[in-house]
């Protein structure tokens, strides 16, 4: 079957997975350098995982969206859906430097191909690059926690990735389970309505009360970008920056409403329990546990480290020169995307220039 797949792929210098902010920062970069190449994307319109954003987390309450190269989001309605926004910015992007991606395109699998080309393969077709920038993200991998008695829980359960806004939530109660930005949003929300709220975190939240400044941000870029640098698997820069002591976040501690309990131990028919015995009844459980990065399809090239995760220098594999990761660890930021979509093309185009130099050599 693969070699029927390699006889029928496109041969193409580079292939991007993902048409979020990397991917499209990298096919930016990939078309000023005068690279051959193709987008594929999964998602059924322009917008990455943006237009998949629950109604009520309007574009004022995005957490530092950064712009795309060559092109500002300007005079955008802070009131309306980020996912409607985003999505038609993102258009707009597409449409303004010609960037032609394929979709909805699922890769199932990037495998070793022949004469050093690496192989593509998807629903839709295979194709053949010497190169590939991976930017699929972490939106397709929502992490689901496991507790004891979690079976067993009557009420409904709710990931982050499925949160339809605060509306179904009224008269409920409801326990949010996370330490980061999404679950403080969610609480915020669903406090309005709900008969009843709790939020419970594996740790004691840190809240930054002061703007964060370069220093800062470097820093804590810096403590990411040493994870996959070991082969660890990435953690957001949120989680080392803290959360924003907003003027809304600041009147949910005023009210209690975010006074954060321990995570419970166990899950019960009716609620949570703690070790010492203390019960909450619930109706629903919010995981805004996060994500974990998308990247199953890489997995025949075998570049996991022991520690779980994808050794990167920069962005490139340390394993696979050949195979870059924008939007990972250090880059999952928007602004982090948008730069290593730039560094990303700058290593392939040096790469396509050994191996063609090479070849003319032979």
């Amino acid at each position: 079957m693969n070699e029927l797949r390699e006889r029928e792929a496109a041969a193409v210098d580079v292939v991007v997975v993902g048409a979020g902010q990397a991917g499209l920062s990298g096919a930016y970069h990939l078309a000023r350098a005068g690279i051959d190449h193709v987008v594929l994307d999964h998602a059924p319109r322009p917008g990455g995982a943006w237009q998949f954003r629950w109604p009520s987390l309007t574009y004022g309450k995005v957490h530092g969206m950064h712009a795309l190269p060559g092109m500002e989001l300007t005079d955008a309605d802070p009131l309306r859906p980020s996912s409607e926004v985003i999505g038609e910015y993102f258009a707009a992007y597409e449409e303004r430097f010609g960037i032609r991606v394929r979709r909805p395109v699922d890769v199932t699998a990037v495998r070793e191909g022949s004469a050093g080309r690496l192989l593509v393969e998807s629903g839709a077709g295979s194709w053949a690059p010497r190169a590939l920038i991976n930017a699929t993200g972490t939106w397709d991998r929502p992490f689901w926690p496991r507790y004891p008695g979690q079976e067993t829980f009557r009420g409904r359960q709710l990931h982050t990735a499925n949160y339809p806004g605060p509306q179904e939530f009224a008269g409920a109660r409801v326990v949010v389970v996370g330490g980061g930005t999404s679950a403080v949003q969610h609480l915020l929300e669903v406090s309005e309505v709900a008969a009843e709220t709790t939020w419970v975190t594996r740790r004691p939240p840190v809240f930054r009360d002061r703007d964060f400044g370069e220093s800062a941000g470097r820093a804590a870029v810096a403590l990411v970008e040493d994870r996959v640098r070991r082969g660890l698997p990435p953690q957001s820069v949120v989680s080392v920056t803290g959360l924003a002591l907003t003027d809304a976040v600041r009147a949910g501690l005023d009210s209690g409403v975010l006074d954060r309990r321990p995570v419970f131990d166990v899950l019960t028919p009716t609620g949570v329990t703690w070790a010492d015995g203390r019960h909450v009844d619930a109706d629903v459980i919010l995981w805004a546990t996060g994500f974990r990065a998308a990247v199953d399809h890489l997995a025949p090239l075998h570049l996991r480290e022991p520690g779980g995760g994808i050794r990167v220098e920069g962005t490139r594999a340390v394993r696979d020169e050949r195979i870059h990761l924008v939007g990972y660890g250090p880059s999952a930021s928007t602004i982090g995307a948008n730069r290593a979509g730039g560094a990303a093309v700058r290593e392939i185009r040096r790469l396509l220039t050994r191996d063609t130099a090479e070849a003319g050599r032979a």
